[in-house]
């Protein structure tokens, strides 16, 4: 099932959302230019090199192997806006652009914008207590984004998303509820998440315990960052 948008509509300009996305495409953009390389730096390496500075890795952050720079605190930032392809961007940035304003409207741009680093803190942390010795980097803005989906669940249970369900030859444009998408979505990740514990190195390749973690930060930060509503007397 791929969300393609929903049916509530935004009160102002989402300015945060839009420029979340912009620094991520930014970002994307410039990691591609060193997959290109130049004539001063080659392309073999630079961009993984990059990511590995750049990127999460759950053993800096515990202390458990060395690392040289950036610090590893700031790599959990600097993580949440470099991902690992067109698809992983991609679907990033739909689900951020489908749910993204809605939690805007309902917190405002400066709450929204701590909630949604701090939700993506919540992800890496999660995904490196279960894995502290991992040496993997993590990347991509799917913490951050599933705090997002986990606000949007409470909020907006029962708006009505279009969704592009296909099923072998069958392929149809229906309206689902939020709350069948979403949680749907968050029990796919508990699933594949308890499938891949005994992985190794956090899993095969991705990050569910991120995933996890920020969708439930999501869901308290909420509760915390709310506006609460006047009370008259």
């Amino acid at each position: 099932m791929l969300p393609l948008k929903d049916d509530v509509p935004s009160r102002g300009v989402p300015v945060v959302t839009v420029a979340l996305i912009a620094l991520n495409v930014l970002a994307f953009l410039y990691q591609m230019s060193l997959e290109l390389g130049t004539d001063v730096v080659p392309a073999h390496g630079s961009a993984e090199a990059f990511v590995f500075e750049f990127g999460a890795v759950p053993c800096r952050i515990t202390g458990a192997c060395a690392w040289d720079f950036p610090h590893p605190a700031l790599t959990i930032i600097t993580s949440m806006f470099l991902h690992g392809g067109l698809i992983h961007i991609g679907g990033n940035m739909l689900y951020l652009w489908i749910f993204g304003d809605n939690v805007e409207d309902t917190l405002g741009h400066v709450r929204f914008l701590g909630f949604y680093l701090a939700s993506g803190v919540a992800a890496a942390l999660g995904q490196t207590a279960m894995a502290p010795t991992s040496s993997v980097p993590m990347i991509g803005a799917s913490g951050a984004i599933s705090g997002v989906l986990g606000a949007y669940l409470l909020l907006f249970p029962y708006a009505r998303v279009l969704t592009l369900v296909t099923f072998g030859f069958f392929i149809r444009f229906i309206h689902v509820p939020a709350i069948l998408i979403l949680g749907f979505w968050i029990v796919v990740q508990f699933l594949n998440g308890a499938l891949s514990l005994g992985a190794g190195e956090g899993g095969a390749g991705v990050a569910w315990f991120a995933h996890i973690g920020g969708f439930l930060a999501g869901i308290v930060l909420l509760f915390v960052l709310r506006p609460r509503p006047a009370v008259r007397f």
